[in-house]
């Protein structure tokens, strides 16, 4: 297995990953996105997002994507948006590869946070990260405003 930055040739395979990820988190029509929009927006001038892929015999098994964001209280900080690995491949270091790609990424350049949600019942996930040392904020709720919402808030 190799973990390296993924190129844009990866794409088509990264969003069969995502695909991959959005039935396992029970949300199998979420996905609306298309390899041309990861492609155009990970690579090129101002890529909105960097992402690193595992790989085994030149067939992408897994991908971590992250974008930078911004604190107020830390500065620069990391977001890592998904850690996928195909399922036939899990419980094989995958995920810790890209993972611990991740956090020396953030590391190296100086980063002061890496944050990322995992459902309360991805159980496996969330024993993984604590094991790492990662802080799970049991009080904190992720809230999401979808298209459909601002749409009907503008419009009120």
């Amino acid at each position: 297995m190799e973990v390296r930055k993924a190129n844009k040739m990866d794409m088509p395979q990264v969003l069969d990953l995502i695909k991959e990820l959005a039935v396992f988190e029970n949300e199998p029509d979420a996905v609306e996105i298309s390899v041309e929009v990861l492609e155009s927006n990970g690579f090129g001038k101002n890529p909105l997002f960097t992402c690193f892929v595992a790989e085994i015999e030149n067939v992408v098994v897994g991908a971590a994507l992250i974008y930078y964001r911004f604190s107020t209280w830390k500065g620069r900080t990391l977001h890592l948006e998904d850690l996928i690995v195909k399922e036939e491949h899990r419980g094989k270091g995958i995920g810790e590869a890209l993972y611990t790609e991740v956090m020396k990424f953030a590391y190296n350049h100086g980063l002061k946070r890496v944050a990322w949600d995992v459902l309360d019942w991805n159980t496996g996930a969330i024993r993984f990260y604590e094991r790492s040392g990662a802080n799970i904020m049991k009080e904190w709720r992720v809230v999401h405003m979808d298209e459909k919402g601002l749409k009907a808030f503008i419009e009120k």
